[in-house]
């Protein structure tokens, strides 16, 4: 049990001096929020369902629109670490256009799905809750960044 502690102490001591804390020093709880879910939304989705496990599913939206089987399962696995890059852009960017983008990709993607596989906008968790709630994050960081903007130059 004292290892265990000591272990924690260890780790937030480490975090606490080698974070770059400076970076969201001036985020507000909002924002950060917003950052971490939504870096995490892209990063998990690009990792799990594309690149460790790639899932059947992910294939088959593909290859509505690519012939090939192996050329459907090459663009996946791109588009798992095009994915994981927007996530990190996401979580670190100051730039209010890179949540915009990613409004108008959800919004695309959403389209897309109710294009070509309807059936899953009926299932728990469906493409629709997630991705609306998602833009929702993202209007709440354009929001709170814009707050920072305006703080800065008054």
């Amino acid at each position: 049990m004292i290892s265990r502690s000591f272990s924690y102490l260890f780790l937030f001591q480490i975090t606490r001096h080698y974070m770059p804390m400076k970076l969201f020093a001036n985020d507000s709880g909002a924002l950060l929020i917003s950052r971490i879910v939504l870096a995490f939304s892209w990063i998990y989705q690009g990792a799990v369902p594309k690149l460790i496990c790639m899932n059947p599913g992910e294939i088959e939206l593909l290859q509505h629109v690519v012939v090939s089987g192996e050329l459907a399962c090459t663009l996946v696995m791109w588009m798992g670490y095009g994915e994981i890059a927007f996530g990190a852009f996401l979580f670190f960017t100051r730039n209010a256009w890179f949540f915009i983008l990613n409004i108008a990709a959800l919004l695309m993607l959403l389209f897309y799905v109710a294009i070509f596989q309807t059936d899953l906008l009926v299932l728990p968790f469906n493409p629709v809750i997630l991705n609306l709630s998602l833009c929702g994050l993202s209007l709440i960081a354009i929001i709170e960044l814009r707050k920072q903007r305006d703080a800065r130059e008054n």
